[in-house]
Order: structure tokens, then sequence, then C-alpha cells
């Protein structure tokens, strides 16, 4: 039975989280956009995760599908509702962090606790103000994001210009250094001292993350945050019931068709990633998509399927990432939303186009990306694998065409990922 009931505001996300949870010994499993009619969590999954496609998606589109999950995830027997989103807080003075706490808490009683710390990937908490890597959000890579600049690191700030209510914090020193017990007593009184508000929780550590499930496991407010605190409950719920589900196992999808990486995140770890794969790549430019669509993608299949005919067995890289400098003139030209529609569709016209002509194992890079891959390929479930590197796990799709499919956060991964993650894919 479901333990864990996750929304999660974009596919990458989603998946890491999943990974994470695991990892810990509690089965996960990740339902593929909005619940329809008939669908049911996979049989044995601890933790089940919706993935939307809504952060960066109108505000009230982005509500409307979160309360559609949280209460088809409660009515199918999860005990404790999560809100996932980035663990950088990717969003917009509109949202859409805010207002959908707003909606899902009141699914569970109107209060919201959380924090996007996730240590193992750098992400830390103090004072309300999230660092990346030791240095200020505003100071990260993440200012230059092409959707959600994020140009502010106080995080009780940038949650309160997204939602009316009230939004309190749980600052280090009233917790850290304390023992369990006492620690737990005083972030669970804060909690529950602002019952109509949201509470956001420093973290430094994995310890911290750990005291936060202690003093929240046995609640019934919204929880929220990236993948962190996520891992923390799945290891209270594994000590508490003493015993974790074997690892997963995923099918092998076969060693024919070939290997494709479809590259759409314009963060600096993609380019990275991109700037050291050794083989083959495939450039769709967005200007060359503004001006005829069809005819870049169907050049961009073309040179794909020559490459795999090639026969040295190497993977393909697609990609249509720009450094920020190309980038901004880019969106000047085609306009923000414009030229991130253009790119995701034609990585995922790639996709479709590839896996038609055989290819079952691919990389995807960047949320957005992964979304619309994903759809396009009619891909509703995924079954969640050891992972690759911190919050990057291999997933196969459920259904009768076995895809494998690795994606990943744009800012996620070693640099070489796109050439060492397929020594361990299914």
């Amino acid at each position: 039975m479901t333990w864990l009931g996750v929304v999660a505001d974009d596919v990458t996300g989603a998946c890491d989280l999943a990974g994470v949870v695991g990892s810990t010994g509690v089965p996960a499993t990740v339902l593929l956009g909005p619940p329809r009619a008939g669908d049911e969590p996979a049989p044995g999954a601890g933790c089940t995760v919706v993935a939307l496609t809504s952060r960066t998606a109108p505000v009230d589109d982005a509500v409307a599908w979160s309360v559609a999950a949280g209460r088809w995830l409660l009515d199918h027997g999860a005990r404790r509702l999560y809100q996932k989103y980035c663990s950088t807080f990717d969003s917009t003075k509109a949202g859409n962090i805010g207002p959908v706490a707003d909606a899902l808490a009141d699914l569970t009683g109107g209060v919201s606790a959380g924090t996007p710390a996730t240590p193992a990937v750098g992400r830390t908490v103090y004072q309300g103000h999230l660092f990346v890597d030791g240095r200020l959000l505003s100071e990260s890579p993440l200012r230059d994001h092409p959707l959600t600049p994020m140009t502010d690191p106080d995080l009780v700030r940038v949650l309160g210009a997204q939602t009316p209510r009230p939004v309190a914090l749980v600052p280090w020193p009233s917790f850290g250094g304390r023992t369990e017990r006492d620690a737990a007593d005083a972030v669970r009184r804060r909690v529950r001292d602002d019952p109509t508000g949201h509470v956001l929780l420093d973290a430094l550590t994995d310890a911290d993350l750990d005291l936060h499930s202690a003093a929240l496991f046995k609640g019934d407010e919204l929880l929220g945050g990236a993948s962190g605190l996520a891992a923390a409950l799945a290891r209270r719920h594994v000590k508490l019931a003493g015993s974790a589900a074997a690892a997963t196992s995923l099918p092998d999808v076969g060693r024919a068709g070939g290997r494709v990486v479809l590259a759409g995140s314009c963060s600096r770890r993609t380019r990275e990633q991109i700037a050291a794969f050794p083989g083959p790549s495939v450039w769709i430019a967005v200007d060359d998509l503004a001006t005829d669509q069809e005819r870049a993608v169907t050049a961009a299949v073309a040179a794909v399927a020559a490459a795999l005919r090639s026969g040295d067995g190497r993977p393909v890289l697609v990609t249509t990432s720009l450094d920020p400098g190309e980038l901004r003139r880019v969106q000047d030209r085609h306009g923000r939303d414009r030229s991130a529609q253009l790119a995701e569709d034609a990585l995922a016209a790639v996709a479709s186009a590839v896996v038609d002509t055989g290819v079952r194992r691919l990389i995807v890079a960047g949320g957005e990306t992964s979304g619309a891959v994903t759809a396009a390929l009619g891909v509703r479930q995924v079954l969640v694998g050891d992972q690759v590197a911190p919050g990057v796990p291999w997933t196969v799709s459920v259904g009768p065409t076995r895809l494998a499919l690795l994606l990943k956060a744009g800012n996620f991964g070693p640099p070489d990922l796109f050439s060492t993650a397929w020594a361990v894919a299914p």
C-alpha cells in the first residue's frame, strides 16, 4: 500500500525523489501526468509519485492538476501527502510553489511544512536562505535559469510573494545541537503554532532532515520540499517498520536499437555534460525551428539515423542547449515561452522518431524536456531503479514497449554522465 503520496511539479524531480526513496528500501513508482480514470498505484509501491509538468504552467492549471493528483493519492490510500518542488525552489513571483501549497494544504488540514534542503547534492538552508554548493542561490548558476531565474535566496520572502498565507521559519539555532527528542519537540511546536500557513525548515545536513522527519512523521500536515526530506521520511518509515524491501530490479529492455541522449536543458552542468560527450552529436538551432520547424526536425532525425547506422555502437547526442548569452538573444528574437516550446517539441519529435526505428534506451536532460519526451512517447508510468548519481536513477516504462529512460534534472549528474550512465542501463 502507498504510504507516501507525492505530487511532483516536473518529471525529473519525480524520478529523483523516487530514486532516493527507493534507495532506502521503500519501493517507489512514478505516474506520468495527471491521473486518469482507471489508473492505479503499482502493486507493492510504498511511495507513489505523480509527475506533473506544472512548474512553469499557468497557475490555475498547476493548481487544478495538483489537487486532482493529491485527491487521487489520498483516495488510493496514501497516508501522507508530499509536495515535491525543486531543490533550488524554482518558481516565479506568481508561483507555482505557493499556490499549489495553499491548495494541497487545504486537502490535509490547512498547514504545510517543508524544506528544499538536499545536502547530498549541495542544497542547504540556513536562516531561511538557500545555498547551492556553499553559495547563495542568487550567486549560483540558477540566477540565469531561462524560465525561473532565481535571484533571491531568502525563501521566506520568495514564498511569501506567492501566497496570501503567513510564511514562518524554523531556524537552525532553534533545534540544532539538541537531542532528537528535544529538537523534534521544538520543530513540532513551531509548526503546530501556525495552523493556517506555511513553515519552512532550515537544514544543513541529513541529520537535520532526520530530526525534521522525527518531528513531522506522525502528523497530518502537508509536507513539502525536494528529495532530501522525502528520503529522511522514508528512512524513518523503514526504521519504524523494522525492515526494508529488497532492491528494485528493473526489467531488461535489450541491447538492440542504439542509444540516444536528448539534452534540452541550458543549465551549466548539462552544458558541461554536452562538452564532455565524445560521440556523434546533432545540434538543432531554435532559429531554424522558428523558421521551418518541420524541416529542421526532419533534418535532425535524418542526421541521428545516419549516426546510428554508422555501426560503431556509440550513443548519439541531440541537443538544443545554448549558453546564457546566446539563450538571451534567442529569447529576445522569439520570446521566452515560444523558444522553450520549439526546443521541447523538437526533441520530443526526435524521441518519437528514433523509438519508432527501434531505439529503446534514452537519456533525457531537463525537466521540461523530459515531460515533453515522455508525453510524446505515450509513457504513463515508470518503475524506478538504482541511482547512477545522486538524484539520477534509471527507469523502465510500464507497457507493451519497454523503454529504459534516464530522466535527469539539468543540474544533476557528473560531467561524464552521458558516456558512463550506459554501463548500468537496464
